[in-house]
């Protein structure tokens, strides 16, 4: 499968994703706005999150398709099988465990995590009661990584891709039409997430069954193919979900800060999330199977060239994201949030923490392409490390940034941790010889800079007045914003075309 097409099928079902993600967050502000309600929720549901993208999206899958890779390519059919069978079993009931201790244990893990509602007991109550709702997520969501490790395996892009859709629907039925059976409505999110994973679960059922991978119960701990992945799954657990343990870490610090903190964070990152999920995730899923291969086939300079690929075609695609983040946010923000509940007020103070996140986009995006890099070789201590460090640096910015910046400056810290673990990432696969850039870096560089500036001129002239978009009807708003974004967009691609950067460029085969 030719790569390039590879990642517009993942990147379209993950727009997609992403368009139905800010329908939710719409409906989300509109009906309950920014406040008690929300902060709770988004504290409840941000562990469990974490801990999906940790168990499932995260360490698991880097750890589980590099060894899938080499069973797929060195063992046959039958042993793949039999590991795939294995190691559902195994994670099954390793999450069913970390799930029940987590219902239990919820009081604990809301007063550990947002200790600043503790001073609130109806506050603290409704996030306990919300967090034990939404902590069986983690469960359908690491059978749900497991899956989408298979069928990417085996070029299978779209299923996975389009299976986070099914959590937007479900976060917006239940929203629109059920929040007035519940006392508080705010329950009805939590129950959202809940329906939302057995839905991403049963998607994957038949596609897996069409290979003949469907897993059967097989419990078998003792499995060299499980006993590989758990040792390289448990170190992993840290070096890929820092940014995720950062999240958590700002929200205790954003539970101390002015009500509506909490939300004002969430927004931002939402908006975030956006490119980083439609590039760098995409480029991530796209990459390891290939990766893997290539090291399991011992082509070295295959794998090299393969990450360049990457690292060019990220650089060319979130720098002017980036850019356009920082100097659209007022206009992307009204646009999208400034209904209802949600106030002028929140579109300004969401503003600050979207413009300090924006500085660290690419370096966010750079990790899901370079961490890869070591995983396909099943090489983890080396971005254990570069997490140690880089968390460590974060809660430092933290520190220094929170009583000066506020919300903004636990963004601020955020993004500059992201360009820290992308450069160190860097370097480590420099050093090691695993990545050797190709050559006319330099002018791909300058013809990127010209790009920009050009985008830059556009964006600033084509936005105008920032106090227009506060006062101005939701229509106008978006008409404006539609023919911002895409006059910029062409501005971009267009100076690339001059410059002598083609499509044809970027073209290249699945190992």
């Amino acid at each position: 499968m030719n790569l390039l097409r590879a990642l517009a099928t993942v990147s379209s079902m993950t727009l997609l994703s992403r368009i139905l993600g800010f329908v939710r967050d719409f409906v989300i502000a509109r009906t309950f706005g920014a406040g008690m309600a929300t902060d709770a929720f988004f504290v409840a549901f941000r562990l469990p999150n974490l801990l999906r993208r940790m168990f499932a999206e995260g360490a698991f899958s880097q750890a589980f398709v590099p060894i899938l890779a080499e069973y797929k390519n060195r063992q046959g059919p039958e042993e793949t099988h039999k590991l795939v069978s294995r190691v559902a079993t195994a994670l099954a009931l390793a999450v069913t465990a970390v799930t029940a201790i987590g219902i239990v244990a919820a009081p604990l893990i809301i007063w550990v995590s947002a200790p600043g509602f503790a001073d609130e007991p109806d506050k603290f109550a409704l996030t306990v009661e919300l967090t034990r709702i939404t902590f069986p997520y983690i469960l359908f969501m690491a059978l749900v990584a497991l899956a989408g490790g298979v069928l990417n395996s085996w070029s299978r892009f779209a299923i996975p891709a389009f299976t986070p859709v099914l959590l937007n629907l479900s976060f917006i039925g239940m929203a629109l039409f059920a929040a007035p059976w519940f006392d508080p409505p705010v329950l009805v999110l939590a129950w959202a997430v809940f329906i939302g994973g057995i839905l991403q679960l049963a998607l994957q059922l038949r596609p897996l069954a069409r290979i003949g991978l469907l897993p059967r119960f097989d419990l078998n701990l003792s499995d060299p193919g499980v006993r590989r992945i758990a040792r390289l799954m448990l170190p992993a657990m840290l070096g890929v979900s820092v940014s995720q343990v950062s999240l958590i870490i700002n929200t205790i610090f954003a539970s101390f800060l002015e009500s509506g903190s909490v939300s004002w964070l969430y927004y931002a990152d939402r908006l975030m999330e956006f490119p980083a999920g439609l590039l760098g995730a995409a480029l991530g899923t796209i990459l390891l199977p290939s990766l893997s291969k290539l090291h399991a086939d011992e082509q070295p300079e295959a794998f090299s060239s393969l990450l360049d690929w990457g690292l060019r075609l990220t650089l060319m695609l979130t720098l002017p994201a980036a850019l356009a983040l920082a100097l659209l946010a007022v206009p992307l923000l009204s646009t999208l949030f400034q209904h209802g509940a949600f106030t002028a007020t929140d579109v300004q103070q969401t503003r600050l923490a979207l413009v300090a996140y924006s500085v660290g986009l690419s370096g966010l995006i750079l990790v899901k392409i370079l961490a890869p890099g070591f995983y396909a070789r099943q090489d983890i201590r080396t971005p254990v490390k570069i997490a140690l460090i880089t968390l460590g640096a974060t809660q430092l910015m933290n520190l220094a940034f929170i009583v000066p910046l506020k919300h903004a400056g636990l963004a601020l810290s955020i993004g500059l941790a992201s360009l820290l673990n992308a450069a160190l990432l860097y370097r480590g696969l420099r050093r090691r010889g695993v990545y050797r850039p190709q050559p006319r870096w330099g002018i791909f560089t300058l013809r990127l800079l010209v790009a920009l500036a050009v985008l830059g001129v556009v964006l600033w002239f084509g936005m105008g007045d920032e106090t227009w978009w506060y006062a101005q009807h939701a229509t106008t708003r978006a008409l404006r914003l539609s023919a911002v974004v895409l006059g910029g967009i062409a501005a971009y691609f267009l100076t690339l075309f001059a410059l002598g950067i083609r499509l044809r460029d970027f073209r290249r085969r699945a190992a």
